[in-house]
C-alpha cells in the first residue's frame, strides 16, 4: 500500500493493520509527515509538527510490536492535538501570539493516556485564540483553510479549526479538540467529519488551557463514528488531578455501538428553531430524520420551555465572565498582541456582575430540570449542527456567533455527536447533531453508527484529498 493510500485508511483499520504487522508504525508515521510537509503550507492546520519525536516514537512502537509486546490496539497510530493541550517542554500557545513562547511544564492527563496507549503525537493544531470563537478564524496566527472549497477561503469552524482541517484532509487519522460552546462540533460540521462533545467530567481537563472551567470539555474528532468511539474509549476516565472526573463510572461505548436504533425514541427540534437554518441544512436534516425512522427509530415532537437562543445567551455569559477572570491581564493590556475579534469577546466579561454570573449558574439548574422533563422517555434530540454550510471568510460577521444549535449542549451539560449528513448544491458538507442526556455518549455513538452504517456521507473527501 502506498504512503498516500495509507493516509486514507480509517483509524480503526490502521489499528488492525499495525497489530497484524501488515504495516509498520514507522511507515505510517512517515506517510503522515510527508503529507503534512506537502499539503499543510496551504491548509495551515498545524502550529508545530514534531517530526523527529514522532519518528523516534514510531521506531520504538515498531520494535515493541514486533517483539510481541503491543500495549493495546492503538499502539503506533498517529494523532494530532489541539494547541490548548500541554505536552511538557513543548510550546502551548492557546492560539495566542502573546503566548507564542509559552512552554508547558506538564503533560495533560488526556495526552498522557494517549501516549500510554502507544499513540504517536504528530504535532499541535491551530485554534481560535483562547478557544473563544466559532468561525475558526485567527487574525494573527492564521486561519486554517477549509478544504471543501479549493479556491475561496471559507470558515473551517472553531475553535478546534486545525484539528477539523487535519482530519478532513488526511493529515492525521484523528485529532483531539475542546468544546465550550460548540468548538468540536462546529469544525466537524464545516469540515465534513465526526466530532463528539462529551459530558463534563468524562475526560479530564487537567493540563488543557482553560476558557471556561464550568463548561470546557475535550472531545475526539475523526472521520467516522467508529473511530470517534475508539478514541473516546481511551480518553475518558477518572483523574485525581481533575475533581470533576470523580464518581463517573468508566463506560466503554464499543459493546453497544452496533445495536441499531430500532425502538429508540428520537425527538425532532421544535419548529420554531427551524427558522435559523438555511434551506440546504434543513433539507439534509429532514432526510436524516427519515433515514433514522426507516432504521426503526420513532421520531417524536417535543416542546421546550426555552429557546436555544435563551440558553446560548446564558452560556456566553458564563464563558465571558470566566475567560475574563483567567486572561484579564492580557485583555486589559492594550499592547498585548491579541486577535482584535477575540479581545472584545473576552473583555465583555469585565462588565458581568457577580449577580449576573450567579444568575446564569442558577438558571442552568432550572433549565436542566426543564429539559429533563421535556425529554423524559426520549433517547436523543436531533438538530442540525450549524445553521449554514461554511461561509466565505470575507462574509463573516465577527459580532455574531454560529453556535445557535450547539451552546445549549454545553450549558445543560449534555453530550452530543456531530456527523456528516449531506452536501449543499455547491459541494459543501452539512451536519446532523445527536444530543443525548448527560453521560449517554455510548447511546449517541450508537445512533450515529447506525446512521453512518446506512449512509456514505462520512466517506466523502474534499476535492484533491481523495
Amino acid at each position: 500500500m502506498s504512503q498516500q493510500n495509507l493516509t486514507l485508511v480509517p483509524a480503526h483499520q490502521l489499528s488492525q493493520l499495525l497489530q497484524s504487522r501488515k504495516i509498520s508504525p514507522v511507515e505510517l508515521t512517515q506517510a503522515y509527515l510527508e503529507k503534512i510537509h506537502q499539503q499543510d503550507p496551504k491548509l495551515h492546520a498545524f502550529v508545530e509538527v514534531y517530526a523527529d519525536d514522532a519518528l523516534m516514537a514510531a521506531r520504538g512502537a515498531e520494535a515493541t510490536i514486533q517483539a510481541g509486546h503491543s500495549v493495546g490496539p492503538l499502539h503506533g497510530v498517529p494523532i494530532a492535538l489541539k494547541d490548548l493541550i500541554e505536552l511538557q517542554g513543548k510550546i502551548v500557545t492557546g492560539g495566542s501570539e502573546a503566548l507564542k513562547s509559552n512552554r508547558a511544564k506538564r503533560t495533560a492527563t488526556l495526552a498522557t493516556k494517549l501516549i500510554a496507549q502507544g499513540m504517536i503525537v504528530l504535532g499541535k493544531t491551530h485554534t481560535v485564540e483562547f478557544a473563544m470563537g466559532g468561525w475558526g478564524t485567527n487574525s494573527l496566527r492564521g486561519t486554517p483553510w477549509n478544504p471543501w472549497d479549493p479556491v475561496r477561503a471559507r470558515t473551517p469552524g472553531g475553535s478546534s479549526s486545525g484539528s477539523g482541517v487535519a482530519v478532513a484532509t488526511g493529515l492525521a487519522p484523528w485529532a483531539v479538540g475542546t468544546d465550550t460552546g460548540g468548538s468540536v462540533r462546529l469544525p466537524a460540521s464545516w469540515c465534513g467529519i465526526t466530532g463528539l462533545k462529551t459530558t463534563i467530567g468524562r475526560i479530564s481537563t487537567n493540563g488543557v488551557l482553560p476558557l471556561s472551567p464550568t463548561l470546557d470539555t475535550p472531545g475526539p474528532m475523526a472521520r467516522s463514528v467508529e473511530d470517534v468511539a475508539l478514541l473516546y474509549k481511551v480518553m475518558q476516565g477518572a483523574d485525581p488531578l481533575d475533581t470533576l472526573t470523580n464518581g463517573l463510572p468508566y463506560a466503554d461505548p464499543m459493546p453497544t455501538m452496533k445495536r441499531g436504533v430500532r425502538g429508540l425514541r428520537l425527538a425532532r427540534m421544535p419548529d420554531v428553531e427551524r427558522q435559523f437554518a438555511s434551506a440546504d441544512v434543513l433539507a439534509a436534516y429532514d432526510r436524516s430524520l427519515i433515514e433514522l425512522e426507516k432504521l426503526g427509530a420513532e421520531i417524536v415532537e417535543i416542546k421546550l420551555a426555552f429557546s436555544f437562543a435563551d440558553v446560548a445567551a446564558f452560556n456566553l455569559r458564563i464563558m465571558a465572565a470566566e475567560s475574563y477572570t483567567l486572561y484579564h491581564e492580557l485583555i486589559d493590556d492594550e499592547k498585548a498582541p491579541l486577535d482584535p475579534h477575540v479581545r472584545p469577546r473576552i473583555a465583555s466579561g469585565r462588565a458581568i456582575t457577580a449577580q449576573a454570573y450567579i444568575e446564569a449558574l442558577r438558571m442552568r439548574d432550572v433549565m436542566k430540570a426543564q429539559y429533563a422533563l421535556a425529554l423524559e422517555g426520549i433517547d436523543a434530540l436531533l438538530t442540525p449542527t450549524t445553521m449554514t454550510t461554511a461561509i466565505p471568510l470575507d462574509e463573516v460577521d465577527q459580532s455574531k456567533a454560529p453556535a445557535h444549535y450547539t451552546r445549549f449542549g454545553n450549558y445543560l451539560n449534555l453530550c452530543a455527536l456531530s456527523l456528516p449528513n449531506g452536501f449543499s448544491p455547491d459541494g459543501l458538507p452539512t451536519s446532523l447533531q445527536i444530543v443525548c442526556h448527560a453521560n449517554e455518549e455510548a447511546l449517541a455513538l450508537r445512533i450515529g453508527w447506525a446512521y453512518q452504517n446506512s449512509t456514505d456521507w462520512h466517506l466523502r473527501r474534499p476535492p484533491g484529498y481523495e
